[in-house]
């Protein structure tokens, strides 16, 4: 039996720990902590809290009255975040900044893809081998081709739109392509690092298309033609796709930048991500201050 004092704590502690804050915002969110920091250093009138671990930065950045934070690696921590996100602040937009792995053999490291939807390629059965090829159980189906035993399938999400819908692509808002398409034409990338270390090209900005993304770090040339050739996909990563989805859910506008910190496997020699992740981090964040900055 829970005595009263101890009932009238556990009941109150939470409530005092959970006011939500009704200031509109602007979600800005990064996966790792280099456009996190980048981010931050611009930030006017920053104040911090921390919700279940995760910290949440208040303030002003490019003339708009947002919350930083960290999704954390991967789809579960990311959709995570951003439902807990959702549930605190009051969130007009949700703005996600970070590096990926370039898909498309026409981008090189360094260039900026703000895909115009998403989808979880590794959302999948593992089918069975049946004698030199693969199976799926007579129960399930796949709308895409396989990858030998890889068989990416659609998800079926529910929200208050009415009936659970199931769907592969999560689409960024449209206003907000267009807010980016106008940025790009007017924002310069750099191309060198702090060690000095440069692209082989000028890096630029993709605006559209196909990105994907799954709980697994890709860097196998094989499968990077796969999601290339099934999915036509420019760029992955490993939280896009799940926080596409929640803000579908939540009906919340979403947009990502995502840098080109190496080619997921395309590469002539080791992952590149080691080299240009610190140069890929400050383009991601230089590209979304200044598309805070045009945003209406």
């Amino acid at each position: 039996m829970i005595r009263p004092a101890l009932a009238l704590m556990l009941s109150a502690a939470p409530l005092a720990a959970q006011t939500p804050d009704d200031t509109p915002r602007i979600a800005v969110m990064s996966a790792f902590e280099p456009e996190w920091i980048s981010l931050q250093a611009d930030l006017e009138g920053a104040e911090t809290q921390t919700i279940n671990g995760t910290e949440f930065i208040t303030g002003t950045l490019s003339g708009q009255e947002v919350v930083l934070f960290l999704s954390g690696v991967s789809m579960v921590n990311a959709a995570m975040t951003t439902q807990m996100a959702l549930e605190r602040f009051e969130i007009e937009a949700i703005v996600f900044s970070g590096i990926a792995g370039g898909i498309d053999p026409t981008l090189n490291i360094g260039d900026v893809v703000v895909a115009g939807q998403w989808g979880q390629w590794l959302e999948t059965v593992m089918a069975r081998q049946v004698g030199d090829g693969f199976e799926l159980p007579g129960f399930l189906a796949s709308p895409f081709p396989n990858e030998g035993m890889i068989f990416t399938r659609e998800t079926t999400v529910a929200s208050d739109r009415g009936e659970p819908e199931t769907r592969f692509w999560f689409s960024s808002d449209p206003t907000l392509l267009e807010v980016a398409a106008r940025v790009a034409e007017a924002t310069d990338l750099a191309d060198c690092n702090a060690d000095n270390d440069c692209l082989t090209e000028p890096p630029q900005i993709r605006v559209g298309g196909n990105g994907v993304s799954g709980s697994s770090f890709m860097d196998n040339a094989g499968l990077r033609d796969w999601l290339s050739t099934t999915f036509e996909a420019q760029v992955v990563d490993m939280e896009s796709a799940a926080v596409a989805q929640v803000a579908w859910a939540n009906q919340v506008p979403f947009i990502a930048f995502r840098s080109l910190s190496d080619l997921a496997g395309g590469g002539e020699g080791e992952n590149e991500m080691g080299v240009f992740m610190s140069l890929a981090s400050e383009n991601s964040a230089a590209l979304v201050k200044a598309f805070l900055a045009e945003m209406p």
